[in-house]
């Protein structure tokens, strides 16, 4: 088989049913799932009825799974094994991903018919290790997250007759392949078992220890500042000092950003990485359909036209989920210290879950909310098998059952309303069925504070530092900006465009609007709107027009 012929399928991850039938809806040829007793996933959905649904859902739509039996097995584990292996011999998975050598054996000895994929927690880096499984009767390997893009290549020629697995996408662990210590002794939670507890996103403050036993918290300010530095020293390396650092705000030493592979995705695509990972079983619903949207749209654009290929539409996409910055870690090999995110631990993006389609009627979707809705709010649409979104800016809310009128909608307490097809203005109502199936996505944005806002940008310019792009004074600019809002505490909130409260402006968009139709001021304005999308605002930062604010 030759890198020209082999076509890259997307692996999504599906923390349950509806994760699944999600990721199938939104792209993914294939998805890997298991329960939470024997699959490194303490927190998963499924039950073993599930997985024989989820199967069988999968299956009727083309796609492919994969059951994960990844845990590093106790003694304790083994007697679970035999009804576990005789599920996936009735249900029949496409593949089970397996780490445990003595339960690569266990289930070679006891159902010879299924295919066997060893897991990226066997940390397989080399061609040699390949060749290894390989030669056990494994048909496919998942490699480490640790294996730069010139060691896959080599494997990829060297290993032509097996298939090869690499994460493209999710959270990264500070240690190697997630073999990991610290949470079980952080927090007695087993990382290699299913339970990690992410000590490594904690944030951790240095102490000193007086002679008299006592321990206080050294804390650190611009007077006492340049009195104290804090140096390691290894047993065998006397002399050879290395900093710790650490300024008030404490310290994420520990925590990496995300792994987004997308800049370098038609590098794996032009070698023929079989199987293109997305990590994140524990992920939202949204992160399921936008992540997998995002590379199903990447991958299929590739192949069609690989010479004129970008990244950037995508990456935009990503951009609406939630993360704690994007690096694309070790594909050039070494990791750099963009990689990790010193200032904060936690994800943020711009925009949140606003809804997801429940069922389609004659002439509405219902929509059931994920998150608070209010008069005025713009929802946008995304549909799993187009590019092109769909906005509506909302100014009430019909309860589905009871018909009530509500001017808000918070999720958890009656959030299924009905949205008439007849409120869709630039829309064909006829086309509306076919575009927005059940379990279609909705987002809106989200308000965040000037610290969050600040964190976005940072993250956006280490990005561009990290693709080669960008300049160290902007970023140096970008990061004293968010020490600078981490030090003020502000706790309000605002959305990246104007609404309720801004002057001249009812903040509920422009299509009703006198004053905004007639008044010459707002000539330019309309001009930029009818260029865009219905229920489509403007920019907080445009500048070519001076009534542009005012006209949100």
């Amino acid at each position: 088989m030759t890198e020209t012929h082999r076509q890259s399928e997307l692996l999504m991850p599906a923390g349950s049913l509806d994760k699944l039938k999600v990721a199938v809806l939104y792209g993914a040829d294939a998805v890997y799932l298991g329960t939470p007793d024997l699959s490194l996933r303490s927190k998963s959905e499924f039950t073993l009825e599930n997985v024989v649904e989820g199967i069988e859902f999968a299956h009727a739509h083309g796609k492919r799974v994969y059951l994960t039996l990844n845990l590093f097995s106790h003694n304790k584990d083994i007697d679970k094994l035999p009804e576990y292996v005789d599920t996936a011999r009735r249900v029949q998975p496409d593949g089970l991903i397996v780490a445990d050598p003595g339960v690569f054996m266990f289930v070679k000895q006891h159902a010879p018919e299924l295919e066997l994929h060893v897991s990226t927690q066997a940390n397989v880096c080399s061609w040699q290790s390949v060749k290894f499984w390989q030669h056990q009767g494994a048909k496919l390997c998942v490699l480490g997250r640790e294996v730069s893009f010139t060691e896959l290549s080599e494997i990829r020629q060297r290993c032509p007759d097996i298939k090869l697995e690499a994460f493209v996408h999710g959270a990264m662990c500070m240690t190697y392949s997630g073999r990991c210590l610290l949470s079980n002794f952080m927090a007695e939670r087993g990382a290699n078992q299913g339970a990690c507890a992410n000590s490594c996103r904690w944030k951790y403050k240095v102490h000193m220890r007086l002679k008299d036993g006592t321990s206080k918290e050294l804390r650190l300010t611009e007077e006492n500042l340049d009195l104290f530095e804090f140096l390691l020293e290894e047993e065998v390396r006397p002399g050879e000092f290395m900093p710790i650092e650490e300024d008030e705000r404490g310290s994420y030493i520990l925590n990496s950003k995300d792994l987004c592979i997308m800049p370098k995705l038609d590098d794996l695509l032009g070698i023929g990485v079989d199987s293109l990972k997305v990590e994140g079983r524990g992920k939202s619903i949204y992160y399921v359909a936008i992540v997998a949207r995002a590379y199903r749209m990447a991958i299929d654009d590739w192949y069609r036209d690989p010479d004129n290929w970008s990244a950037e539409d995508y990456m935009d996409e990503l951009l609406t989920v939630p993360n704690r910055g994007y690096t694309y870690a070790f594909h050039e090999g070494r990791l750099s210290n963009h990689a990790h995110g010193f200032e904060n631990t936690s994800t943020i993006g711009g925009w949140e879950f606003a809804g997801m389609v429940k069922s389609v009627e004659d002439d509405a979707f219902i929509i059931e909310g994920k998150n608070k809705l209010e008069a005025g709010d713009v929802l946008e649409f995304v549909p799993p098998n187009e590019s092109d979104t769909i906005l509506l800016r909302i100014y009430e809310f019909e309860h589905a059952a009871s018909g009530k009128i509500n001017q808000v909608i918070n999720a958890g307490h009656e959030p299924l309303f009905r949205v008439p097809f007849a409120l869709f203005d630039h829309e064909d109502p006829a086309m509306l069925k076919d575009r927005i199936p059940p379990m279609t996505v909705l987002r809106k944005e989200k308000a965040l504070t000037r610290e969050q806002w600040d964190r976005l940008k940072l993250d956006q310019e280490t990005r561009r530092l990290e693709m080669g792009g960008g300049s160290e004074a902007a970023y140096a600019s970008r990061r004293d900006a968010l020490q600078d809002s981490q030090a003020i505490k502000n706790s309000a909130r605002r959305p990246k465009t104007p609404r309720i409260g801004m002057e001249g402006c009812c903040g509920k968009g422009c299509n009703g609007c006198l004053i905004f139709w007639h008044d010459p001021g707002y000539a330019r304005a309309r001009q930029l709107l009818a260029g865009k999308k219905q229920g489509e605002m403007f920019d907080h930062d445009m500048k070519d027009n001076p009534a542009g604010q005012a006209a949100g």
